[in-house]
C-alpha cells in the first residue's frame, strides 16, 4: 500500500456503496496508522451519504508500513459480527482484493465492530495457552476449529512461543491449525495420528449453507 490516502478512499467508497445499497444503519471510520500510531481518520455515514477526504500521509516513510483499521458503529453492527463475524471477515477480504494486496500484506487491513476482533484475539490467546498445556501433557496433537487466514497466522505466532511445531490442514473455509507434540512429523496427514479417532474433525461449512444464512427472508 504505497498510497495510504488513496487506499483509505477506495475502502470508504466501497463501504459507502455497500451500506447504502443494503439499507444498513452503520457508520464507519477508517484509521491509517504507521508504527508510531499516527492517525488519519476518514468518516462516513450511510444516513448522511457524505464522505470526507482522508488526510493520511502517503507512503510508508521511516516509521514502517502503514495499516488501515476500519471501525464500525451503529444499530446493525450485530449483523456484521453474527456467525463468528462471517460478514465482517468477508468485507475485510473484499477490501484486500480491491487494494490488490499480496497474501503477506493482507494483515495491513483490519475491520472490527464492537471490539469483536479484540475479544476474539483474547479468546484465541486463552485457547492457545490451553492447547499448549493439553498437548504437552497428553503427547497428542490438537486441532483448532477452522478459521480465516488472519487468525491462522496469529495462532501460529502465539503457539510458536511454546516451541511446539504447528501446521495448517484442510482447504478453503475448512482450513485449520494443528498443534503437535515436540518432535512430531508435521508433514504427515493429521488423520494418521491415533488421537484423531477421539477428536471430532473441524466442521466445514457447506457453501450453500453460508449463502442461505444471509439470504433475505420475507
Amino acid at each position: 500500500m504505497d498510497d495510504i490516502a488513496q487506499a483509505a478512499q477506495t475502502i470508504a467508497k466501497f463501504l459507502q456503496s455497500f451500506i447504502s445499497s443494503g439499507g444498513l444503519r452503520l457508520r464507519f471510520r477508517v484509521k491509517a496508522r504507521n508504527a508510531k500510531q499516527r492517525d488519519a481518520d476518514l468518516e462516513d455515514s450511510a444516513e448522511q451519504s457524505q464522505s470526507r477526504a482522508a488526510t493520511a500521509e502517503e507512503g510508508a516513510g521511516k516509521d514502517g508500513p502503514r495499516a488501515l483499521y476500519v471501525e464500525f458503529t451503529g444499530p446493525d453492527t450485530t449483523l456484521l459480527i453474527s456467525r463468528n463475524g462471517e460478514l465482517l471477515n468477508a468485507l475485510e477480504h473484499i477490501a484486500t482484493k480491491l487494494l490488490r494486496l499480496e497474501p503477506e500484506q493482507q494483515d495491513l487491513v483490519s475491520f472490527d465492530a464492537n471490539q469483536f476482533k479484540v475479544n476474539r484475539d483474547r479468546q484465541m490467546r486463552a485457547s492457545a495457552t490451553a492447547a499448549i498445556e493439553r498437548v504437552t501433557t497428553s503427547g497428542h496433537p490438537h486441532a483448532f476449529p477452522p478459521m480465516n487466514s488472519r487468525e491462522r497466522r496469529m495462532l501460529h505466532m502465539l503457539l510458536a512461543e511454546s516451541g511446539l511445531p504447528t501446521a495448517s490442514s484442510g482447504e478453503g473455509p475448512g482450513r485449520f491449525v494443528v498443534l503437535y507434540p515436540k518432535g512430531a512429523d508435521t508433514s504427515e496427514p493429521f488423520n494418521s495420528y491415533p488421537a484423531r479417532e477421539n477428536q471430532a474433525p473441524p466442521r466445514r461449512h457447506d457453501a450453500n449453507q453460508v449463502r442461505n444464512a444471509f439470504r433475505p427472508r420475507f
